[in-house]
């Protein structure tokens, strides 16, 4: 094995053009060497407009390279599990797009699967966890910065009503939940070091689309609370408040910070406010590195599938609540 992962790209998902294969690309240990979608005219210009060497017209073509030693999939929600397991059997490690399934059920699917190919490296791409911006934050609200951590506040938010987006097609997996509410579920079990014991949720429904486009939800964790609101049909916003017994922690951009100028963190305390500035990094540029490392390594990577299973679960949970309009035991 060399000193970089030679990854292949499965589809051409703006993510991955935009984000993911650039940061990679300048990655330690992370090197892209070919892409592979429906249609090889589709791969063959995001071949070339990223300089990447191969294009296929298949997954299965990328697939059965046998340069390649993992993937990256970023493919609809509804092809994260058949395709990472189809990556496993031609013997890929596997670095999959949240959220990892379409509903616990699935992911665990995945994890029983995965348990046959021990050798391998699979794991769900949340690239917020590897920004330092969050282990900063995190290493405030261990430390008892702002006191013992008792509420998060969580809204992500864009808008997008065309009827051909991939968060439109409910047979895709679609709706704001999965899409972007999925990250204030994650992000309190990452603060809070544990599993939220229920949960209730409303949501809203484009009709005519019969896909979910925001969600208002609240999670109660044994040492406190969290709440938060999803949508793809209100103004672009993204913001996390983080309320303690003697301060609060504010994160200026939570989710996608820019690259190119630091992070901000604001934290409050006894009347005064502080700016926290985070250098400048490339969180799937990092997160690309760690899962690569863990490979060269032989090591555990650092979230197990098992954590996405739990991550469905409660996903589940949200929409069994705001459907039945109840508290939703975990």
């Amino acid at each position: 094995m060399g000193e970089k992962i030679k990854f292949g790209i499965l589809g051409a998902a703006a993510i991955a053009l935009e984000h993911v294969i650039p940061a990679m690309q300048k990655g330690r240990y992370t090197e892209i060497t070919a892409i592979a979608s429906r249609t090889l005219k589709k791969a063959q210009n995001a071949a070339d407009q990223l300089k990447i060497d191969k294009a296929y017209g298949s997954y299965e073509e990328l697939l059965n390279d046998p340069d390649i030693e993992a993937v990256y999939n970023p493919l609809p929600n509804h092809l994260h599990v058949p395709l990472s397991i189809k990556a496993l059997e031609y013997g890929k490690h596997v670095l999959c797009e949240k959220p990892i399934a379409l509903n616990a059920k699935e992911a665990q699917r995945l994890v029983d699967a995965s348990k046959n190919y021990p050798h391998l490296k699979i794991t769900e791409a949340f690239m917020y966890r590897f920004h330092p911006q969050w282990h900063k934050t995190r290493q405030m609200v261990d430390d008892g910065v702002i006191g013992k951590l008792q509420t998060i506040q969580t809204i992500f938010s864009y808008y997008d009503d065309n009827p051909k987006s991939i968060v439109n097609i409910k047979e895709y997996g679609g709706g704001s939940l999965p899409d972007i509410g999925c990250y204030p579920i994650s992000l309190s079990r990452f603060l809070f070091r544990e599993e939220p014991q229920k949960v209730i949720g409303r949501i809203e429904k484009d009709l005519q689309l019969d896909v979910e486009t925001s969600t208002y939800a609240i999670l109660v964790f044994n040492k406190g609370t969290s709440t938060f609101t999803s949508s793809t049909r209100l103004y672009d916003r993204q913001r996390v408040n983080i309320f303690g017994t003697e301060g609060e922690i504010q994160l200026e951009i939570p989710f996608n910070p820019p690259n190119d100028r630091a992070a901000v963190i604001y934290l409050k305390k006894e009347g005064n406010v502080q700016k926290i500035e985070i250098d400048a990094c490339d969180q799937y540029g990092l997160q690309g590195d760690a899962f690569a490392k863990a490979i060269i390594d032989d090591t555990p990577v650092d979230y197990p599938l098992e954590d996405a299973v739990k991550q469905m679960k409660i996903i589940d949970a949200v929409y069994e609540s705001a459907y039945n309009e109840k508290w939703v035991t975990i």
